[in-house]
């Protein structure tokens, strides 16, 4: 039925009704109000239906549009699809190729024998060039002795910052002391004698001695009257200078050095110079490797690198390390200052393990060093903590009471 018919038959009874009220009896009346009851009702839901179709025609239409859009979307996928698998074809059919050309071109089995056979001459020459250092360094200076204990400890002096190195030249007939205060300066401080360092006297015997370039850190070392620093400004850059005249005479850039502090707790200093029974040291950490330790030996007079060890000491926590008979110790601590230990090690001679050795603990409760020194002439550590110039007396013993792995 159309919306007009459904008007003209609700008219005619609208009259009709109204006819009858006007002519009709009581029971009429009531006939005629429940038929307009019901009535009511029906518009009610026409009404409603209406409103569903409306509804339902707006939902078909919003389907009708997202299914339009994903079958946009699956015709670009299938294009991208196509694209792709046409792709792929060309690099197989390149892939085969060069397949059949390396194939035509691979040489025979009798040469692969050959050239591993190269191969491994090349490497065993190469371990055997190792050994021949690794026996050289040992024959050169008789040193076997290991790290048994940190007896004691004195505080010489306390002068300068916080932060700093000082050391004895360790050269035979050398008794100077030299002090650089703070992590970055241009100045190192010449006393004649441990005795004239300690003198408490208003006006010190010191000799002042204005270096060419800014030094960084407190990695640094005196050996044969030369001064060994890390120069400011550049990631691994060692200068040698000769301190009678106060002139660079050599310079060098240590290998992968530079590009991380070498112990976490001192993070101004990335490169740290060492000087041990077998000569010059500088020790760095490699991000490459883990942040671990890498201990390189250096020739003295050119600064030529003569080996190289990775060790598996981390750097993480480290504040300090020295070296002795060409065994690094690796000093432990905490951020905030505690009892410094002795915690790990590496022995270029491979006769001390770290796993096998007992932690040393420093005699001091509470330090924090910022450098620690070895001097292989009187055998004592030369530390600076928190501005006090300390000294440890080490014992030793010989390294094959220690177990071998």
């Amino acid at each position: 039925m159309s919306d007009r018919e459904f008007f003209v038959l609700l008219l005619c009874f609208c009259l009709t009704v109204t006819s009858v009220k006007s002519q009709g009896s009581p029971q009429d009346a009531f006939i005629i109000q429940y038929l307009e009851r019901r009535l009511s009702q029906i518009e009610e839901r026409l009404n409603q239906c209406e409103q569903n179709t409306v509804s339902i025609t707006q939902k078909t239409y919003d389907l009708s549009s997202e299914m339009r859009g994903h079958l946009s979307t699956l015709n670009a996928m299938r294009s991208e699809v196509r694209s792709h698998l046409e792709s792929i074809a060309e690099r197989v059919e390149r892939v085969e190729r060069e397949l059949e050309y390396l194939e035509n071109k691979m040489p025979a089995q009798s040469d692969i024998e050959m050239e591993e056979a190269l191969l491994e001459q090349q490497i065993k020459a190469a371990e055997l060039d190792q050994l021949k250092k690794r026996a050289q360094i040992k024959v050169e200076n008789d040193c076997n002795v290991a790290l048994s204990q940190i007896k004691s400890l004195k505080i010489v002096k306390k002068i300068g910052d916080n932060a700093g190195c000082w050391f004895k030249d360790p050269s035979d007939g050398s008794a100077k002391v030299y002090l650089l205060s703070g992590i970055r300066n241009d100045t190192l401080l010449e006393y004649a004698s441990l005795q004239s360092f300690s003198e408490k006297i208003a006006v010190p015997q010191v000799k002042v001695v204005r270096l060419p370039f800014t030094w960084q850190g407190t990695g640094h070392v005196v050996y044969n009257g030369f001064l060994y620093y890390h120069r400011a400004d550049t990631p691994n850059q060692i200068l040698k200078v000769d301190l009678s005249n106060g002139t660079v005479v050599d310079s060098t850039l240590l290998p992968g050095a530079g590009r991380l502090p070498v112990y976490s707790l001192n993070t101004n200093t990335y490169l740290d110079m060492a000087v041990d029974e077998l000569g010059l040291w500088v020790i760095h950490a490699d991000p490459e490797y883990g942040g671990n330790l890498v201990l390189t030996k250096l020739d003295k007079g050119n600064l030529a690198v003569e080996y190289i060890w990775d060790t598996q000491c981390k750097s993480h926590d480290a504040e300090g390390a020295f070296i002795i008979c060409g065994t690094l110790y690796v000093v432990y601590n905490t951020r905030y200052g505690g009892r410094s230990t002795v915690q790990c090690l590496y022995d270029i001679h491979d006769t001390i393990h770290s796993a096998e050795s007992p932690v040393v603990f420093f005699p001091k409760r509470y330090t924090s060093h910022s450098s620690i020194h070895y001097d292989p002439g009187d055998k004592q550590l030369y530390a600076w903590d928190d501005g006090y110039q300390t000294i440890y007396k080490v014992e030793t013993h010989f390294s094959d009471q220690v177990t071998a792995e």
